[in-house]
């Protein structure tokens, strides 16, 4: 390991190098020699069509695979200083936390109400009742579910229960939280509370990785993307640089933002010389320049 690395690690509270990984029941790696890094305060957008291994990789992070999965593993994976193969699952629970696809996967089954189920974690980590008690009501009213504690988590709907997941994931205080395509299964409104949460927790600093589908949905907040397919990076940097290539994205079945693919046709067909919007409000602007409207 060259000193390269080194330097890197010690700005960024995530680094992945060269990971590979095939589960135990398959011969072939879903990821195949991943390598990205993501400062404090970043937030990456993972992409790919679904089976690209975006999944994979989110459970990489917080040391299910390989701890809990096993299979085949190579590279490096370093979150918060700690290398993720050395260390355990409870260990990394206040490094980083994941927030699963599908709510359900994120309760407990043993908690009757909205705050045991986000106190569970806490409890299970042997926190003082004190600390429980205020990490718990300040994580429920951070995703707006104040007044619904006695509630039953499975009385709640699919969006105040993604709400629920997220907020088990911040009473712990990870350095980074990751979210695994956390709107795929929500309604237009369950999608939207879900979405303001995630653009709040970005706007006020935290570190965030989340993989999705549709990169419309994460656009206004994302500062890089790492584009996978077949468990390879087809591409990583800047949030504007990976969805210039429309082309690409499309290509392996992830479509950008409207006004983006727009801007590129315009770009392509025209010969039109626009910088690239990714947000309908920066599309507004740089057409109203380009047509001379204030």
């Amino acid at each position: 390991m060259g000193l390269g690395w080194w330097l890197v690690a010690s700005e960024s509270v995530v680094v992945v190098e060269n990971l590979t990984y095939a589960y135990p029941t398959s011969k072939d790696f879903v990821l195949r020699d991943v390598s990205f890094d993501v400062k404090r305060g970043e937030v990456l957008a993972v992409l790919g069509p679904n089976g690209s291994g975006k999944s994979t990789l989110c459970k990489s992070l917080n040391g299910l695979v390989p701890h809990f999965y096993g299979g085949r593993y190579g590279g490096r994976v370093v979150v918060g200083g700690e290398e993720v193969l050395k260390s355990s699952v409870a260990k990394l629970a206040t490094k980083v936390g994941l927030v699963f696809q599908d709510p359900e996967d994120q309760m407990s089954g043993l908690a009757l109400t909205v705050w045991e189920e986000v106190a569970f974690g806490l409890m299970m980590l042997g926190y003082p009742r004190e600390e429980i008690v205020r990490r718990v009501e300040e994580a429920i009213e951070y995703v707006g579910l104040k007044g619904l504690e006695k509630r039953s988590p499975f009385e709640l709907s699919g969006g105040q229960m993604q709400r629920l997941a997220i907020a088990t994931v911040l009473a712990l205080k990870p350095e980074v939280v990751v979210l695994d395509e956390p709107t795929a299964q929500l309604d237009p409104i369950g999608k939207f509370e879900v979405l303001a949460v995630i653009e709040k927790l970005a706007r006020e600093g935290s570190t965030i990785i989340i993989a999705e589908h549709e990169i419309e949905d994460v656009a206004y907040f994302a500062d890089k993307a790492l584009l996978l397919h077949n468990g390879r990076v087809l591409a990583y940097g800047p949030l504007r640089n990976v969805l210039r290539d429309v082309e690409k994205l499309k290509s392996v079945g992830v479509d950008p933002p409207s006004v983006t693919e727009l801007t590129h046709y315009l770009v392509k067909e025209l010969g039109a010389d626009l910088e690239y919007p990714v947000t309908l409000e920066e599309a507004v602007k740089i057409y109203s320049e380009l047509v001379g409207v204030a």
